[in-house]
């Protein structure tokens, strides 16, 4: 695919990746992503503090050149430095011990990446860990990054958003129907217009960004053996069983409800492009143990693409240099080649 240009002529075919807490792990991960580089990556650029990564380097013993620059400068940088597009909220906190007035950076570096992404000066966002509670301190109202991006894709794109979470790896994708609820409101919150939509948005993702013509899903069960007709709850009955009828009376290839205990061995994955389960640990528990290290949390739903690793902050390993970069590099690989496949039809080219 040839590279898209800005109006100027500069190559904007970057990634814009956030600060995240800069007190957690995402500094040094950072730093290590470029460390590790590999020739055919698609540059980045990280919105933050300059001299706080340079600090973090240097207290790492990391040979990591840091130039401050514009977007447009970025991947012409790339090569002998990280580029780092400076924000105007200098960093505070240190390493495993954050400071509630990074905060302010913290949302920002968000902001700006989600502006500059829908602008087409960076064809894809990749967002460093957050803790949720520094944010809330600071006045931030949104349940966690997904909902925010939400909003923004508004402010920016003037398009709804119907944001939905996915965890994707080479092994499996999953996408949770409920998140982060406990399980009795999980139930609750469950319904069929709730699964149709998530469901729909799955499908239309597949689609634009994975390049998957049709898209297979398949559905997890509430109840322990899919609630065995109605012997162990009347979920399946009551609620998944229409929603999946619904569905594929709108073309969707939607599949089940099938047990959960024998829906991610290796045969089965063969079988579908994503699992589309009921509640949290339903869907993350089986992604988290056969891709720990690599697996990505997408955004679907958005008028732009963005990916973030599948881990936190890890205050208590913050600084000691053994932080592990596997996630945030797949979340940057994944980022270009959807950014790239998101691309493509608008230019009239074949990614």
């Amino acid at each position: 695919m040839t590279a898209s240009t800005t109006s100027s002529g500069t190559d904007n075919t970057v990634l814009a990746v956030t600060q995240g807490d800069p007190s957690g792990i995402g500094p040094e991960i950072t730093l290590q992503a470029w460390l590790l580089r590999k020739d055919g990556d698609v540059p980045f650029f990280v919105l933050g503090d300059p001299a706080h990564l340079q600090r973090c380097a240097d207290a790492l013993g990391k040979a990591v050149p840091i130039a401050t620059v514009e977007p447009a400068q970025a991947a012409d940088a790339f090569a002998n430095s990280l580029p780092v597009v400076a924000l105007p909220y200098p960093t505070g906190g240190k390493a495993g011990q954050p400071d509630p007035a990074d905060a302010a950076g913290t949302i920002a570096s968000i902001d700006m990446a989600a502006r500059l992404v829908s602008e087409g000066n960076a064809i894809a966002m990749v967002t460093n860990p957050i803790t949720k509670g520094s944010l809330y301190r600071a006045g931030f109202s949104h349940p966690g990054h997904t909902e925010y991006l939400g909003e923004l894709a508004q402010k920016y794109c003037s398009q709804p958003a119907t944001p939905v979470m996915m965890l994707w790896s080479e092994a499996l994708a999953v996408v949770p129907i409920t998140i982060h609820l406990s399980l009795t409101k999980a139930i609750e919150t469950l319904s069929q217009d709730l699964i149709v939509t998530t469901a729909l948005v799955t499908a239309r993702s597949l689609k634009t960004q994975f390049g998957i013509d049709q898209p297979r899903l398949a559905f997890a069960g509430l109840n322990p053996h899919a609630g065995e007709q109605g012997a162990m709850g009347d979920e399946e009955e009551r609620i998944i069983r229409p929603a999946l009828q619904k569905l594929r009376e709108q073309g969707i290839d939607a599949r089940g409800p099938f047990p959960a205990d024998t829906m991610f061995h290796a045969q089965a994955r063969a079988g579908y492009d994503a699992a589309l389960c009921m509640y949290h640990d339903q869907a993350l528990i089986p992604v988290k143990t056969l891709a720990f290290d690599e697996a990505v949390n997408v955004t679907l739903g958005l008028p732009f693409v963005r990916t973030s690793p599948d881990h936190g902050t890890a205050y208590d390993i913050a600084g000691k240099g053994i932080a592990r970069p596997d996630s945030l590099i797949a979340a940057l690989r994944l980022a270009a080649r959807l950014g790239a496949q998101v691309r493509a039809p608008a230019l009239g080219v074949t990614a």
